[in-house]
C-alpha cells in the first residue's frame, strides 16, 4: 500500500446582479488572518446537524429530503427508497464526532436496508453511493454488519460485468434477478469501481471485485486514439466508441480519477502508467490557456479539434486530481480559473462558456467539486488561499441554498436572489460538507497524511478510531 495524502488572498465574490450580490460573501478579514479556523468548522458542523435533524424528523429512510416542503423523494427507482441520504451521511457524521447520530443511522441501516428489490438500479450510481457509503461506514465504525451490506449490494451488481461480452458493465441491473440492460454507456459508468470494489477485495479476500473493475478500465484504455485521448461514449457489449468527443468533465471525469486512485490505494503500477499516459495526452492535446487561466475544452479525440469551450462545474474536480498526482502548478491554474467563475457568479453555474464567461446552464445542484479541489490543493501545498476559497464557497452556499428544512439545489444562480428547487441530492451529505469539515476542523479522526476519499467523498482509508 502506498501512503500519501488524500486525493480529492481571499477573493471577493460578486453576484450576477446587484441584488443577488448582497447575498454573497465579500472581502473581509479572513479567518486565516485571525489565526483561527475553529469558528468556521463549528459553523459547518452546526449547519450539517441542523439539516440532519430535519431529515430524521421528516424524511428518515427516504433517499432525499425535500428541503422546502419537508417531504421525501426516491432517487434510484420510484417507490423504492433505500435510505440513500442515511448511507451517504454516516462517515461525515462520524468525522464530526456526532456519535449518537452515527448510532441512529447505523441502526436504521441494519433494521431496514434490504437490496432484494425487483427493479433496475443504475450500476454506477449504486456503486459510488451505496457500496461506497456502506464501505466507508464500516471503515469508520468497524461494524461488520455494514461490510456485509456493502458486499451484498456489490454482489448484486456483478452480473452487469460478468454478462457483458467485452467485460464492460451494462448501465442497469435488476438487484433481485440479475437481469442486465442498456449497453449504451460511457467511460465514467464503466470505469468508476476500482476504489469501492478494490477495498472489498482487500477486506474480504475475494479478488473478483478488483479484477472485474480493472478489466473494464483496461478495455477503454486500450481503445485510446492515435493522439492518446478517449472519447466518452462506449458500447458495453462491443467495446467500440459511440462518439468522438473527449472531455475531462462528465461523462469522462471519474474514469481518470479512478486510475490514479487505484494506484494510490493499491499500488498498482499499471494503473499509474495508464493514468500518466492519458494525463500527458490531455495536457498536451486538450489544455488551453486564456488570460493566464488553464481550461480544458471538449475536443475531437481523434484530431484534437476544439468542439466546445463550455466548462462543467463537475470538471472542477480535475484541479485537485492534478495536484494530488504531482502536477500542482496545473492544478492551481485550473482552480484559479474556476475561482474566477466563483468571483463572477457567487455560485458556480452548471455550465459556463469560458470564452465569454457567460452561463450556458444556470442551475447548480449543490455541486461540491470546487470545494473538493480546494481540499486537495490545500493538502498538496498548505496554501491558505484554498481554505479561503472554500470558506467563500461555504458562505455562499448557506446564503443561497438554506431553506426551511435543509439545503436546496438552485434552479438559477443568476436570478436575484438565486431561485431554489425542492430537492437536496444525497451527495450533499457525503461531499461538500465533509470537504469543508476536513478543511477547517483539523479533526483528530482523520489521518491527514494517509487517507482516501472516493469520487463520492466516501472515506475508505484514514479513519482514526
Amino acid at each position: 500500500m502506498l501512503p500519501g495524502m488524500s486525493r480529492r488572498s481571499v477573493l471577493r465574490v460578486m453576484g450576477a446582479a446587484a441584488v443577488a450580490g448582497a447575498m454573497f460573501a465579500t472581502t473581509s478579514v479572513p479567518a486565516s488572518a485571525q489565526g483561527n479556523w475553529k469558528p468556521v468548522a463549528d459553523a459547518v458542523r452546526e449547519e450539517f446537524l441542523w439539516a440532519w435533524r430535519h431529515y430524521v424528523d421528516r424524511a428518515f429512510g427516504a433517499d432525499h429530503i425535500k428541503p422546502i416542503s419537508g417531504g421525501g423523494e426516491d432517487f434510484f427507482v420510484e417507490g423504492h427508497s433505500v435510505g440513500l441520504s442515511v448511507v451517504e451521511a454516516v462517515d461525515t457524521l462520524w468525522l464530526m464526532e456526532a456519535d449518537a447520530e452515527v448510532e441512529r443511522a447505523v441502526q436504521w441501516i441494519i433494521d431496514n436496508l434490504d437490496f432484494n428489490i425487483d427493479a433496475p438500479f443504475q450500476v454506477f450510481e449504486t456503486n459510488i453511493r451505496m457500496v461506497g457509503g456502506l464501505a466507508a461506514a464500516y471503515h469508520c465504525t468497524g461494524d461488520p454488519r455494514l461490510l456485509e451490506r456493502a458486499k451484498d449490494v456489490a454482489d448484486r451488481l456483478l452480473p452487469a460485468f460478468t454478462q457483458s461480452p467485452a467485460g464492460l458493465p451494462y448501465r442497469y441491473v435488476n438487484l433481485a434477478t440479475g437481469q442486465v440492460s442498456d449497453p449504451e454507456t460511457n467511460i465514467v459508468e464503466i470505469g468508476t469501481y476500482i476504489a469501492e470494489f478494490g477495498v472489498l477485495s482487500e477486506w474480504t479476500g475475494d479478488s473478483r471485485y478488483y479484477d472485474l473493475a480493472k478489466r473494464a478500465m483496461r478495455v477503454a484504455y486500450d481503445q485510446r486514439t492515435e493522439i492518446g485521448l478517449l472519447p466518452h461514449d462506449i458500447n458495453a457489449e462491443t467495446g467500440q466508441w459511440r462518439n468522438r468527443e473527449a472531455t475531462i468533465g462528465p461523462p469522462g471525469d471519474s474514469y481518470y480519477e479512478y486510475l490514479w486512485d487505484g494506484y494510490r490505494l493499491f499500488g498498482d503500477p499499471e494503473l499509474k502508467q495508464w493514468y500518466d499516459t492519458l494525463t500527458g495526452a490531455i495536457l498536451s492535446k486538450q489544455a488551453e490557456r486564456r488570460d493566464g487561466m488553464l481550461w480544458f475544452p471538449q475536443v475531437d479525440a481523434f484530431t484534437g479539434e476544439v468542439l466546445s469551450r463550455e466548462q462543467s462545474v463537475l470538471a472542477g474536480f480535475y484541479a485537485g486530481l492534478l495536484a494530488e498526482s504531482g502536477r500542482v502548478a496545473e492544478g492551481r491554474a485550473y482552480h484559479d480559473a474556476f475561482n474566477l467563475v466563483q468571483d463572477e457568479f457567487g455560485v458556480i453555474p452548471t455550465f459556463v462558456d469560458y470564452s465569454t464567461m457567460k452561463a450556458t446552464r444556470v442551475d447548480n445542484a449543490l455541486r461540491p467539486e470546487f470545494a473538493d479541489s480546494a481540499l486537495m490543493l490545500w493538502l498538496a501545498t498548505g496554501d491558505e488561499v484554498f481554505r479561503e476559497r472554500a470558506h467563500t464557497h461555504f458562505k455562499n452556499m448557506v446564503a443561497t441554498s438554506k431553506a426551511k428544512y435543509g439545503f436546496a439545489s438552485l434552479a438559477d444562480v443568476t436570478a436575484a436572489p438565486p431561485s431554489q428547487e425542492d430537492t437536496c441530492p444525497g451527495y450533499w451529505w457525503s461531499e461538500q460538507m465533509k470537504y469543508y469539515w476536513l478543511l477547517f476542523s483539523d479533526t483528530p479522526r482523520l489521518d491527514y497524511r494517509d487517507n482516501y476519499l472516493s469520487t463520492e467523498a466516501n472515506l475508505l482509508r484514514g479513519a482514526r478510531r
